[in-house]
């Protein structure tokens, strides 16, 4: 190398070195502007994101705000028996559970779903609309569809019987109805909700409550598509021993089965035969074996006498013992048992309107004294009180009663009457404990003793903080008729050791004129055969607590007195006599302790002559403060 390229060469270096220290921040500036621009992207990308969630979310929103709008139309539809605006509502409620559902199953929504924070929101909102869509296609829409089979004019009956295949075919579709939303229901409660913004946990109880309200109603519905053809007669006639219970003479169940009558199902088509009373099946000697628990309450009377087989309010144990003794006495097999009272057939003329007594051995027996026509106005006062009065045989009163109950059936039979206006008039009959029904079939009866219409003191259809206020006549006559009772319960605050106590209490008043010994035929006062003075009322009073709880005291007037503790399937029963005489009140109150459930209290009382509303009290709560 010359020295002159020596001397050109030299400077290069240094050149060169500054050349590469240049390099550096220039590819920190390049590695700094393409970062930049990735979290530009990605706050753009960001941004989208949340802008395509929001969205969504107010598609989903929207969509599911529409479907609940429909809910009432649809209502209305079915009720008012028009299937096809039905359909056509059902038809745009699956649209919108559709479009709520494809914008939950979004791609970025599905992602959002599984983020730390936030996803349990997404997903739950996603599970929500999922159920919604669900809900309609796989509940509401094949419900629908076999809608007009089970329309109320298909449930009318009438004189040739009542079409029951419909009912028949519909029960698959509704049983399928009833799987989907409970499948449904139980996703939704698997949610913790304690994880969710209270925008998702607040709409997602509301929905679990909804659902499980309507879980409820469709399970009824299938059970009663699948039994109520075959215990209606269609595959073979159905014979029941129909019990008319008498609220004038109390019994647990309501009262006192005077009537008895055998009524035939055949295809839909109700009659009754074989009228007859409990006083003409006489003593049962031996009595008829009963559960040796409940005897020990209610004496063996209910084994010896027709009359008795009631005093307790488990109806399965009075209609198992009721039909073996028509059994041992008549020789005849029948399917079941069921009770009905006159309130319960006031109901039914509700819907049927008034029926005139044809027979003309009825119009003899009561010369023009008693009204011909029975509506749901007058048929109480005329079978509890009025017929007393003019009727003085005690066996032509059982049969007047049981002419009455005929000539009801009779009308139900023959189609008279809107079959809505009936269905909810043996609804009330129902709820008020007033219509009970017991099946000789192992299987049906599993069925029913999920149900009220079963009468159950335990078992599936009893709530678990369910307590009892029963009553039994004292003075063998028929002095209820003028007992007005109250039943309350009074909740008091926890105790330190966190187990419950609640109070039930009794009121009741005698409402028989002052001058009711004399005024008052003997057959409603007794005369005193019984140790009971003329006018005054005698109850035996029962109350039940709720299974493992104890009965602690029991007062009247506030005094504390002695009673009867037992125990009857678990249950704590206590029992305590009250006379009064006309005019007179008188208040107990049964305490019970340790009890070990945290649901609200509710009661059970026997059906008297008023309406049960009237009878129930709303619970009382005494206001507790903080622990500590």
């Amino acid at each position: 190398m010359t020295d002159t390229q020596q001397s050109e060469a030299i400077p290069e270096e240094p050149e060169l070195r500054r050349g590469k220290r240049s390099s550096v921040p220039g590819k920190r500036r390049r590695r700094l502007l393409t970062a930049g621009v990735c979290l530009v992207v990605f706050v753009v990308m960001a941004g989208a994101a949340a802008l395509w969630l929001g969205a969504k979310a107010s598609t989903i929103k929207a969509e599911l705000e529409a479907s609940t709008h429909l809910v009432p139309k649809l209502k209305e539809s079915i009720l008012q028996n028009h299937p096809a605006e039905a359909s056509a509502a059902v038809d745009e409620l699956r649209r919108h559970t559709a479009a709520a559902r494809d914008a939950a199953t979004d791609p970025v929504w599905s992602l959002a779903s599984v983020t730390p924070g936030l996803g349990a929101n997404f997903s739950a909102t996603s599970e929500i609309a999922r159920s919604a869509d669900d809900v309609a296609t796989l509940g509401v829409a094949p419900l629908v569809k076999v809608y007009s089979a089970v329309n109320w004019d298909k449930l009318v009956p009438s004189g040739s019987g009542t079409d029951l295949e419909p009912i028949r075919k519909a029960a698959p579709a509704v049983a399928s109805s009833a799987n989907a939303v409970r499948a449904s229901a139980e996703r939704l409660n698997a949610i913790d909700a304690g994880k969710l913004l209270p925008e998702i946990a607040g709409p997602l109880t509301q929905v679990r409550q909804q659902l499980s309200a309507v879980v409820d109603e469709l399970d009824t519905a299938s059970d009663a598509a699948n039994l109520a053809p075959v215990m209606l007669g269609s595959d073979k006639p159905r014979h029941y021993l129909l019990l008319v219970q008498n609220n004038a003479e109390a019994r647990a169940t309501g009262g006192i089965p005077g009537a008895l009558v055998v009524l035939t199902a055949d295809r839909g088509k109700v009659s009754l035969s074989a009228e007859t009373s409990a006083a003409e099946l006489g003593v049962f000697n031996p009595a008829v074996s009963v559960d040796a628990e409940q005897e020990r309450i209610y004496t063996d009377r209910m084994g010896t006498f027709m009359q008795d087989v009631n005093f307790t309010p488990d109806f399965p144990t009075s209609a198992t013992t009721a039909l073996r003794m028509w059994e041992q006495k008549k020789g005849d097999h029948l399917d079941g048992v069921v009770s009905i009272d006159p309130v319960a057939l006031g109901y039914i003329l509700d819907a049927t309107g008034p029926v005139s007594l044809q027979d003309p051995q009825m119009l003899a027996l009561t010369e023009g004294k008693l009204p011909t026509q029975l509506s749901g106005k007058n048929v109480v006062k005329t079978v509890l009180s009025d017929v007393y009065a003019q009727i003085n045989d005690p066996k032509a009163q059982d049969l007047y009663f049981a002419a009455v109950a005929k000539e009801i059936f009779g009308a139900l039979s023959s189609g008279k009457g809107e079959a809505k206006n009936l269905l909810a008039g043996v609804g009330k009959g129902v709820a008020e404990h007033r219509v009970l029904l017991w099946s000789a079939d192992t299987a049906e009866q599993s069925t029913l003793g999920k149900y009220t219409l079963s009468g159950s003191i335990s078992g599936p259809s009893v709530p678990a903080a369910q307590f009892g206020a029963y009553f039994n006549d004292g003075t063998g006559a028929k002095m209820d008729y003028y007992v007005k009772r109250t039943v309350q319960l009074i909740q008091e605050c926890p105790a330190a050791d966190g187990y419950g106590t609640v109070k039930v209490q009794v009121t009741s008043t005698n409402t028989a004129p002052a001058d009711a010994a004399t005024s008052l035929p003997g057959y409603v006062t007794g005369g005193g055969a019984f140790g009971v003075p003329p006018g005054t009322a005698q109850s035996n009073v029962i109350a039940y607590g709720p299974a493992q709880s104890q009965v602690v005291t029991a007062t009247q007037d506030g005094n504390k007195v002695p009673f009867g503790a037992q125990q009857h399937d678990n249950r704590p029963v206590a029992t305590l006599s009250v006379r009064l005489a006309p005019g007179q009140s008188s208040t107990v109150e049964f305490t019970f302790g340790k009890i070990v459930q945290h649901n609200q209290p509710e009661v059970v009382v026997t059906p008297t002559v008023e309406s049960v509303d009237k009878v129930v009290l709303p619970t009382k709560s005494e206001t507790c403060g903080a622990a500590g």
